[in-house]
């Protein structure tokens, strides 16, 4: 058989080294799907506002602790991806495609995991501070949510496969379907209508399982259709145990830093009433769908590290870094300059419809979306350099770090600011300083070239 191409020396066969043009037709797709994500939550934000503040603060409070259970897993299922690019240039399909099967037995595990949640999540809420109303709200909610888990980390998981080999548009499409059948069907079941009573907040978790479970039934067809004339190879564990071992450290980052957030929501922002809560809730939804563009150009820019590396040309991975971390930093610039413009008009579809409710929300929410101002660059320098470093194998050590600035620095700082009167804009505040203090350590990281030496396709892994 003859060599292949892809794995000859950089000098002889030189990679070829995508423009900013290939940037975007790779991220398109995923900035237009991680945007219709992020239109599933911002609908049922609306649909459910109208209900009242505790309604919203349920349903937003409720998707987040719904994230943590699969956040562990959907990070360990994004490392398909990374295994994806660098696999997909050379020969041995079959081998390439055991990994897409390696991201469904991930599914399947998160699904087992979060059946088993569904009965323990009354005990955990009735140790949080929300009020009754909130708490009962949440746990119809989460009930419902839980359901639906495997359905997302497998969308994710086959998504990520495709979207290695430069493939973004199976991801696009399950969004989408998933939008298009959640906003019609989230207005149907929480208001009623046509024989169904109105299920409120409950309507909006049932809305996602079932848009979830069609989006998973895309991919899964998609992926199907993928396999024919591939020779079949059967599960191999050590390649899957391989995963896990570059895998588990990106998801337990990703679990436990997001469980930090989860803290700093459920317990400090929690005792500063429903209606900073509710307010929170709201930034949080803009900041999502501001977020999602930055996620997908900087998910591109790792893509194409993961294939510059399995394309034997690392030298080339510096510039594309600096490419999706400086595109990535433009987006959110001009998103910051929009919460700083237009924080009323753009925090007006969350806002009660009572006068005096909708003061109060608008008290707490205007300063809080100035402050999410402050965040947006460090915000996308962290993105891109972290997916960066995903790519290239390098997720040990973002995790000891992450973890360690997250739970030694910013829940304690945060957890002091609110015991001592700092309000939701002075808590809000040390988010700033978190995301600025992980951009200058990603970065130091990654100029430091540690990336260099992880073997994520080989025989012989190094370093970590």
């Amino acid at each position: 058989m003859a060599p292949d191409p892809y794995r000859e020396p950089t000098l002889r066969n030189p990679w070829p080294t995508p423009s900013l043009r290939d940037l975007f037709v790779l991220a398109w797709p995923m900035i237009l799907g991680r945007a219709a994500q992020s239109v599933v939550g911002f609908t049922d934000a609306v649909l459910v506002a109208p209900l009242g503040p505790d309604a919203l603060a349920a349903t937003g409070n409720g998707a987040l602790n719904v994230m943590a259970v699969f956040m562990l897993p959907l990070g360990v299922a994004f490392i398909v991806q990374s295994f994806a690019a660098q696999l997909s240039g050379q020969p041995d399909k079959a081998r390439l495609r055991r990994y897409g099967w390696y991201g469904l037995g991930i599914a399947l595990l998160a699904e087992a995991a979060a059946l088993a949640m569904i009965p323990l999540a009354p005990w955990l809420l009735a140790h949080s501070d929300y009020t009754p109303t909130v708490r009962a709200l949440m746990g119809d909610y989460m009930a419902i949510r839980l359901i639906g888990v495997g359905a997302a980390v497998g969308v994710e998981a086959l998504a990520n496969w495709f979207g290695g080999q430069g493939n973004t548009r199976v991801g696009l499409v399950a969004s989408v379907l998933v939008m298009v059948l959640n906003v019609p069907l989230a207005w149907w079941l929480i208001h009623g209508g046509a024989g169904l009573p109105a299920m409120g907040v409950r309507g909006a978790a049932l809305a996602s399982v079932v848009a979830s479970g069609a989006g998973f039934a895309y991919v899964a067809w998609a992926f199907a259709r993928a396999g024919r004339g591939v020779q079949r190879a059967g599960w191999r564990w050590p390649e899957f145990r391989r995963v896990l071992r570059f895998g588990l450290p990106n998801g337990v980052n990703w679990f436990l830093e997001f469980g930090a957030f989860l803290f700093f929501i459920d317990v400090v922002f929690a005792g500063m009433g429903t209606a900073a809560l509710a307010a929170l809730m709201a930034v949080l939804q803009l900041n999502s769908i501001a977020f999602m563009p930055a996620f997908g150009l900087s998910n591109a820019g790792a893509i194409h590290v993961g294939q510059a590396i399995g394309g034997g040309a690392p030298d080339a991975v510096p510039s594309l870094v600096k490419r999706a971390v400086l595109v990535s930093c433009a987006w959110m610039g001009v998103v910051g300059v929009g919460y700083a413009l237009a924080p009323r008009w753009l925090l007006g579809a969350f806002a009660p419809g009572v006068a005096v409710e909708r003061a109060a929300f608008m008290a707490v929410a205007v300063p809080l979306l100035w402050v999410a101002v402050a965040w947006q660059l460090f915000d996308a320098t962290t993105m891109a350099v972290s997916e960066a470093l995903r790519a290239a194998g390098d997720t040990a050590w973002p995790m000891r770090v992450r973890i360690a600035v997250s739970w030694g620095f910013f829940v304690p700082v945060t957890l002091l600011t609110a015991r001592m009167g700092g309000g939701p804009v002075g808590a809000l505040g040390w988010v700033v300083a978190y995301m600025a203090a992980l951009s200058v350590l990603m970065a130091w990281r990654f100029r430091g070239g540690a990336w260099r030496t992880m073997k994520m396709t080989e025989d012989d892994v190094v370093g970590g």
